[in-house]
Order: C-alpha cells, then structure tokens, then sequence
C-alpha cells in the first residue's frame, strides 16, 4: 500500500478565551496556518489537491462551508477545494485520518489537514443554544437515544466525573496533574521546545499596537496546587474544576500529508510516516473513555506494544481523562504530553486533532523517539488514534 507522509506541522499559539485571538475572524485564523505550511515546503500552491478543516461549532463565523473559506482567505488559489467535517473535538484528527487515506489510497498526492474554533467568537454549544432559544426542534438527542440509555441528555462533564469516581481518582490526585501540565508548558516554552511549530500571529492590542501572538496564552507558570485547589468544582459534589479541565481556546492546526511521489517531484523532506490510523466508538454516556479501547486496537493493528512508543499525546479535556488512559494502558507516565497539555496549553475543539501532532511530531524530533501515539477522546463515546512514525 502507498505511504502517507506528514511534511510539515504547525500551529498557532493558543489564545485565552476574549485573548488575544479574539478579535480574529476564524476564516483568517485558519488561513495563517496553509500560508505557513506553503512557505515553509515551497509546494506550488495550485499542487494542493484537497483541504479538509475540521470545526466543532459551524454557525455564525464558523459556518457556510468554513474549510472552503479558510481557502479563500489564504493564498490557496480558487481552484483548490475544501470541506469542512466535525468529529467533535477529534475533527482536525479525523481530517488528518481522511488526508492520509486519500493519499494511501492513490487517488490524491497532496492534501492539507487541519482545523480551526475560535471559541472567544463562536462560544462552545452555540448551534445548540441557539436552535433552542429559537425554538428551532427538539435537539440533537432523539427519544429513541433517551430512552435506549436511559439519559435525557449527554454530557462531557458528566462522563469525565463517571470516570474520575470510576478510576477512585481524588480531587487532589487531579489537582496535582493540573499543576503538572501548567508546569511542563511553562518549561517547553522557556526551552523554545514550541518554536518549530508555533506560527506567528500578527494582531492589533487594546491599545491599537501591534502585538506578534507566538506564546500560548493560558499557561500559568505561578500556578500551585493552593490555587488550583481554590478552584470550586464544576457540581457541587464532584472532583473535577474548571482548573482541571482544558482550557476554552482561540486556535488553529494543520498539517501537509504527502505521497512518496509527491515528496520526490517536489523536494520535500517527511517528518514522519503515517503508521496506523484507528477510530472507534463506545458508551456514550461515559463517553470520553473511549481512547483506551481505541489505543489498545490500535497497538494491535500495528503490531506494536505500548513500550514500543517513545511519545504518547492524551487530549486533556480533563484530568481524569489521560490518568484513567495512563492507568489501565500502562503507559509510561514519563513519555505523556511531555511538553504540557490542554489543561495548560488551551483547547480549540476543532483545532486540537493537528495541533496535538503538530506537538508530537516537534518533540520526537527533538528527543529522536521513533514511533509517537495521539488519541483524542470525542463526543458521542468516539475516540480516534494516530500511530506515526519519525523520519
């Protein structure tokens, strides 16, 4: 079977919620990442066969096709198409997943990946809030789901506080991988460990100045476990915070999957070969455990064990997440979101699928580990997996 290759990776800084991306359309967010990409590989921009954007929350400045209009506001020529899909926080992995089975499977040479939310913009939850308020249908969870499970709706905070009480973790065992992932930011950014990755966003300040966004906005280098501790819980009798939850972020990803025949005609130089890709789905109600079935099916597919990977990134939508991942895989804690996680370095939905690899791709490189794992847990019980392979 043809190869995929991944020939670059990069990413925005994250932004803070009303930070300083807000005041970035997210047609333009997304675009910053394609123009960095062509500059970097030098690819003729009309040799681009597909962009697929992935977005979580399509209404407003989001909808309307947002993948074809990240194109338009980038220096992409018309001629190249687009689509946007939404496989809730994994949408960008999933878009990587459908860019690299294109190029596998022959019908396509080039292909951007990537993915966009600007959540300050476009807030979490809109389309359905909305709808609502409007008066617009009965929502997204027909009778039939409610009464197959039993729920009336479902709930990411419920299901990450089913796992926490399921896995016996402690508000303060969470506390304490909060106050983890804020420190290993910091200390990547210090080190410059983001710099390859990171493109440079040039805005305008409260104070009309212009103002280059290149460092993730959220990290919190004074963070303690006092403060995070200080954090009430998200119900009054759970465990889990908003301080160990990921961040609301203003962000964009994105990647350049490539042919072997497309790296040859255009000079480029493969950071790393796509070596599994492996979606599953399962309950839906606890809904964000699904990574650790996923993971497990895809270190069986690939013929690989969980010490054969030198980097796993675990989406910390919230602590509870990547501990009960740690906890029932066996995973090295030691090579878990070594540079710092969502907790830290911020969430942007759509966005997080190509920035996790983008992440992950930068830091094999650096600490020359051979293969790199990345799972997201999704909405609906869903989680995806990526197995790729340093070059």
């Amino acid at each position: 079977m043809p190869e995929a290759y991944i020939v670059s990776a990069r990413r925005t800084a994250g932004g803070r919620r009303n930070g300083r991306l807000a005041g970035v359309h997210p047609a333009d967010l997304g675009a910053r990442v394609i123009d960095a990409i062509l500059a970097e590989t030098g690819v003729d921009p009309a040799a681009i066969d597909d962009v697929i954007i992935g977005c979580v929350s399509q209404i407003g400045e989001q909808t309307f096709a947002l993948g074809r209009n990240v194109v338009l506001a980038s220096s992409l020529p018309d001629s190249v198409p687009a689509v946007t899909i939404d496989r809730q926080c994994g949408s960008s992995q999933q878009a990587l997943h459908f860019a690299a089975q294109a190029v596998m499977s022959g019908t396509q040479d080039l292909v951007i990946a990537g993915g966009v939310e600007s959540m300050s913009r476009v807030p979490m939850g809109s389309p359905m809030m909305l709808a609502a308020n409007a008066g617009i249908g009965e929502g997204p969870f027909a009778k039939s789901i409610q009464q197959r499970y039993g729920v009336e709706s479902f709930s990411q905070f419920v299901g990450a506080q089913m796992i926490a009480d399921k896995h016996g973790f402690s508000r303060a065992d969470m506390d304490g991988f909060a106050l983890a992932s804020h420190r290993k930011a910091a200390a990547a950014t210090e080190a410059g460990a983001f710099a390859d990755e990171i493109v440079p966003v040039t805005v305008t300040g409260p104070d009309g100045d212009t103002i280059v966004h290149d460092r993730d906005e959220g990290i919190r280098g004074d963070a303690t476990l006092e403060s995070i501790g200080s954090v009430k819980t998200l119900t009054p009798d759970g465990s889990l915070s908003a301080a160990t939850a990921s961040q609301i972020c203003d962000g964009s990803s994105g990647v350049l999957v490539a042919s072997a025949a497309a790296v040859k005609a255009h000079g480029l130089t493969p950071l790393a070969r796509v070596h599994n890709l492996t979606v599953t789905a399962g309950d839906p109600v606890i809904m964000l455990e699904e990574p650790i079935p996923a993971t497990r099916r895809a270190l069986q597919r690939a013929g690989l064990s969980i010490d054969d990977i030198g980097l796993f990134e675990v989406n910390e939508a919230f602590a509870s997440v990547p501990m009960a991942w740690l906890k029932e895989t066996g995973a090295d804690p030691a090579r878990l979101n070594v540079n710092g996680g969502a907790i830290a370095l911020g969430h942007p939905l759509g966005g997080t699928g190509t920035k996790l690899m983008a992440t992950l791709i930068h830091a094999l490189r650096a600490r020359g580990g051979r293969y790199g794992l990345q799972t997201m847990c999704e909405g609906g019980g869903i989680a995806n997996v990526t197995i790729v392979e340093r070059l």
